[in-house]
């Protein structure tokens, strides 16, 4: 068996006195695309936090491609290929979508590799290339999210990590998001969707786990996750 590109064996994690998770084992393997699906305050995008390292666990370990990165610093899960989108659109409102593309790009790839990485940026989303010289606040909330996700997903990252993806958009937006996503694993990226609608995530994985009250309840293949999820998990906004 080859190694899982993210590992988490069980991870126990919480913000404060309030626990989120208990004893979450979860794996992704290389090029595999993972759904994690479960209802409202289940702790989803928690999961997303912990293997990201945004959030420290309190127990278990986090791997990512055989290395032990239990208790490490957010930029030692991206150097090691992890990218996570958050929930929600995270851009710089007063700025252009290029300059919001540039400042990320500069920052990750130095002045040289900021224009190749542009036009990667435009391929994968290319409603962005019409948009380019575009106030970024003055974008539809999916351009707004596409524009969040172009920023991490042009690093070709080892597995992404996206949080709540079709969350508050229109269905010809979330059609699109997933496309891209569909590319980007046919480049190798492993995929870690973690939804609360399932439709799309169902039909793009192969694998599902579902989350309870911070627990996983049941993982197999998405063949089977329909009857097993059923109509329990509605559309909600937010998430722990």
């Amino acid at each position: 068996m080859t190694t899982p590109v993210l590992q988490l064996d069980d991870v126990s994690a919480g913000y404060g006195p309030f626990r989120a998770l208990f004893g979450v084992s979860l794996s992704v393997g290389a090029g595999e695309a993972v759904a994690l699906v479960g209802s409202n305050g289940s702790g989803k995008t928690t999961v997303a936090r912990v293997a990201s390292g945004l959030v420290c666990p309190s127990s278990g370990a986090i791997h990512v491609d055989g290395a032990d990165l239990t208790g490490g610093r957010t930029y030692d899960f991206a150097r090691a290929g992890v990218a996570h989108a958050p929930e929600g659109r995270s851009v710089f409102a007063s700025l252009s979508v290029e300059e919001n593309l540039t400042l990320s790009f500069r920052r990750l790839f130095g002045r040289k590799g900021v224009r190749p990485n542009l036009d990667r940026a435009f391929e994968l989303f290319p409603v962005l290339g019409k948009r380019k010289g575009q106030t970024a606040g003055t974008l539809s909330g999916g351009e707004q999210r596409m524009l969040s996700m172009a920023r991490v997903m042009v690093e070709k990252p080892k597995v992404l990590i996206a949080d709540e993806l079709s969350l508050g958009l229109a269905p010809i937006i979330v059609d699109e998001l997933y496309q891209t996503l569909t590319k980007l694993r046919a480049e190798g990226t492993a995929l870690l969707i973690v939804e609360q609608q399932v439709g799309h995530a169902l039909r793009l994985c192969e694998w599902v786990a579902v989350l309870d009250h911070g627990k996983v309840s049941w993982t197999g293949p998405a063949a089977d996750a329909e009857a097993v999820v059923g109509q329990a998990f509605q559309p909600v906004s937010g998430d722990i």
